[in-house]
């Protein structure tokens, strides 16, 4: 994994200002026996959700690239996603599913997928397996280490309160693995203080492995105010933890739908992170993602 004190390479707008880069957007399109997950209990989100859309949603709020990631534990997703982005340029990175429980098949999906350049990560939806070790099983650790190698990033989603504890334990085993915390773990801003307070711990002690990283996405909890103020307790802790190179921007679209149009989660992001220095806005916005998925 490259140095995490550098901004990694990002491209420029004709107006000098850094590309706003989306590492974290979904697709899904229903109907075709995917997205078990996806019930109409889920409002808006029970729909599709196509590239064509997702693209004049992303141009329309200035952001220009995005890293599509998994929504479903099947190869069919995959094989979307890498359809999509090999027909839109505006995609630069898929973050696919892997079957993590079997080293030999992951192995084999890795020989068709990993030549693609696109094809820049693995995640797999951890936090809808029941069993809270999963990421301790010996199985997954095998598949982890082949991941290793390979240089690709391990994304896990939803960590807090289940997971996020063990990712500096995987951060330690695999070294050179770039883990990738989506949503900031998912801390719970509804809850107790003392429910915050765990997370934040949880969170520093990830943090302090250096090949970990961590996106601004998926920050929405119903009942709670979704606005900068409202945020500016997590991205503190956040930026205190990883320091403005090791985050990166998520958008989340289109489970961000859920707390707020598009445009309006990246004007909320664009509040704290604009606060920064131009360099260290330019890593969050796309140079981090950039540099660990290796784009």
């Amino acid at each position: 994994m490259p140095s995490a004190s550098g901004v990694g390479g990002i491209s420029m707008n004709d107006g000098g200002a850094a590309v706003r880069l989306d590492s974290h957007l979904h697709l899904w399109e229903l109907g075709e026996g995917r997205y078990s997950w996806l019930q109409p209990s889920h409002g808006v989100l029970y729909d599709s959700f196509t590239a064509e859309q997702a693209q004049q949603t992303l141009f329309a709020a200035g952001v220009r690239q995005a890293i599509l990631v998994q929504a479903d534990d099947t190869a069919a997703d995959n094989e979307a996603m890498l359809a999509a982005a090999s027909a839109h340029d505006w995609i630069v990175g898929v973050v696919g599913w892997l079957p993590l429980e079997d080293r030999a098949e992951a192995a084999s999906l890795l020989s068709r997928w990993g030549a693609n350049p696109k094809f820049c990560g693995v995640r797999t939806l951890i936090h809808d397996d029941p069993r809270p070790d999963v990421l301790e099983l010996a199985a997954v650790r095998e598949t982890l280490g082949l991941l290793e190698k390979t240089g690709l990033a391990f994304d896990i989603p939803n960590a807090f309160p289940r997971h996020l504890g063990q990712v500096a334990d995987v951060a330690r085993e695999f070294p050179e693995l770039p883990i990738v915390i989506d949503h900031l773990g998912k801390p719970p801003r509804g809850g107790t203080a003392s429910e915050l307070a765990e997370w934040e711990r949880q969170l520093r002690v990830a943090a302090a492995l250096p090949n970990t990283v961590a996106k601004v996405s998926g920050l929405f909890e119903g009942g709670t105010d979704f606005s900068s103020s409202a945020l500016d307790r997590v991205w503190s802790v956040a930026l205190s933890a990883f320091g403005p190179h090791r985050l990166m921007y998520g958008g989340d679209w289109p489970v961000s739908l859920l707390g707020a149009p598009y445009a309006e989660t990246v004007n909320v992001a664009a509040e704290l992170i604009d606060s920064l220095s131009p360099a260290e806005a330019q890593a969050v916005w796309a140079g981090t993602a950039r540099r660990v998925y290796d784009l």
